[in-house]
């Protein structure tokens, strides 16, 4: 046996052009055996490119991939595997009409007989299955269920289960915590230890900063598709990530609030969903020019709660006032002619079109405004429209027919403020606004967050990042299983008086 490499994966020099846009400028990537390496930068800093040239999605126009110090040649996602480098992406899409054991071995089935008389050996399938899920403490999970049936984070242990059968040395997690609740994360992370210990090296990307410093050995930060260094875990700050990452000085990570809530704008009173499982009697007020943020635990039922007073959810009892007029809200149509607006939470697969343009994104809540005296939609206007947004948020698009998927996250979240603000609303409920979205593009968001607060809109705004809920607020509702547990000025508001009220449980 020969002395180990020092390094399981090297990548050297990796360039890669797109037209009009070089998304990688000769990226350096050095992964040490047994290792968790957190990957960090802006969305846009060429981290997935980079990734998806590592698993042969890509190739690249210069530079070498070596494993274990040998070259390897991968052109197909076929190559790394066989290479041992697997990838579990963002967007997880498993075949949810078949069970897990069928997902784990897709394509590489058991077979047993011989010639034309083969048949997949189900009962090996089973009994392979059983060993790996053993084998990774991942016994809860049942080979012969559905995967349709799974929660987000069964379906991510079933990813890492199939990485883990292929035998992977390397295996590259794209943000695998976004979906996952507190108690989701924690199983992850003694599935993440245990494939170190045994030797298995784990590429690491998320924008969380204070889980990439418990989970990972070292962090490389990129920056506008260029490698700017790596360094250990432990010798490094959350500051010193974001100065790297934005090539600036972020020690203000919240723009200074200076809007001024004034009078009562949205009055909610007793409203109770339903469904018995959900909110009930929720009271608060909401002041012109303020905003109102919305803290709890997973199962709170804010999401809910907004839903329902934008007309997504049915509701049982209770009132809506706007400027002291109650509102009857059936429907979202009820909801945006009452002048309400709603950033939905997933904005991939709620928020988006992600088949349409940038432009007929801005465009699409507010069509009435671009038809003709014929009632035919006028091109022109809505091009106009859109560009007006792309300049007002400064959104990085190449044109306005760009399609909006092809945006990074920051940027989407941009033009779907665009389009909500084309309905004039006097009321933005704005569910996890930066959720997905790196520091640099973060700070951006709130930036136009304040200035809408400060033109007089009225925004609630959800979110399960504590630095952000109490950097942004005026005032801070707290929920707990569907109960408003408590309202706590921004000079009352901190992370204990927060999860005191968020931990409450019971009337």
């Amino acid at each position: 046996m020969g002395q180990q490499h020092p390094y399981v994966l090297e990548l050297n020099g990796i360039t890669k052009t797109f037209p009009g846009v070089k998304a990688l400028d000769n990226v350096t990537l050095k992964v040490k055996p047994g290792t968790v390496h957190a990957l960090m930068g802006e969305n846009g800093a060429g981290k997935s490119t980079l990734m998806k040239c590592l698993f042969g999605i890509y190739s690249p126009d210069q530079g070498e991939i070596f494993i274990d110090g040998e070259l390897a040649k991968i052109n197909n996602s076929n190559d790394a595997l066989a290479a041992g480098v697997s990838m579990i992406h963002q967007e997880l899409h498993p075949v949810t009409q078949r069970n897990v054991m069928e997902n784990i071995w897709l394509g590489r089935f058991p077979e047993k007989g011989v010639g034309p008389l083969r048949f997949i050996d189900h009962k090996k399938m089973l009994k392979d299955t059983e060993a790996l899920l053993k084998d990774l403490n991942m016994e809860d999970i049942n080979p012969k269920q559905l995967v349709g049936e799974l929660s987000v984070s069964k379906i991510q242990s079933l990813e890492i289960a199939k990485a883990v059968s292929f035998n992977s040395k390397v295996i590259v997690m794209d943000e695998p915590t976004s979906s996952l609740t507190g108690k989701e994360v924690e199983h992850l992370f003694r599935i993440i230890n245990q494939l170190r210990d045994r030797g298995v090296s784990i590429i690491y990307i998320s924008h969380k900063m204070e889980e990439i410093l418990r989970i990972s050995d070292e962090v490389t930060i990129m920056r506008d598709g260029k490698y700017i260094g790596t360094w250990e875990s432990k010798s490094i700050t959350i500051d010193d990530i974001i100065t790297r990452m934005v090539g600036r000085d972020l020690s203000d990570r919240f723009p200074e609030r200076t809007n001024k809530p004034g009078e009562t704008m949205l009055k909610v009173e007793k409203l109770t969903s339903t469904n018995p499982a959900s909110f009930k009697d929720v009271s608060f007020e909401l002041r012109k020019g303020e905003i109102l943020g919305i803290g709890g635990l997973v199962g709170a039922q804010r999401t809910e709660l907004v839903e329902a007073i934008f007309g997504l959810r049915s509701v049982a009892s209770g009132s809506i006032y706007k400027d002291g007029q109650e509102l009857k809200i059936k429907s979202p149509r009820d909801a945006i002619k009452h002048h309400i607006a709603l950033l939905t939470e997933e904005r991939r697969v709620t928020g988006i079109f992600p088949v349409l343009s940038v432009k007929d994104n801005t465009a699409i809540a507010n069509l009435g405004l671009y038809e003709n005296k014929f009632g035919f939609l006028s091109d022109k206007k809505i091009r106009e429209e859109a560009e007006k947004g792309v300049v007002k948020f400064k959104t990085k698009t190449p044109t306005v027919d760009q399609l909006i998927r092809n945006l990074s996250g920051g940027n989407q979240q941009k033009v779907l403020l665009a389009r909500w603000l084309l309905t004039n609303p006097d009321v933005l409920l704005l569910d996890e606004p930066t959720r997905g979205i790196d520091i640099g593009a973060k700070y951006e968001i709130y930036s136009i967050i304040i200035e809408l607060a400060k033109q007089g809109k009225s925004i609630i705004m959800i979110s399960s990042e504590m630095p952000e809920l109490l950097g942004m607020s005026d005032r801070v509702m707290v929920m707990s299983e569907g109960r408003l547990k408590g309202i706590l000025e921004s000079h009352e508001a901190n992370e204990e008086s927060v999860m005191r009220l968020a931990a409450q449980t019971g009337q």
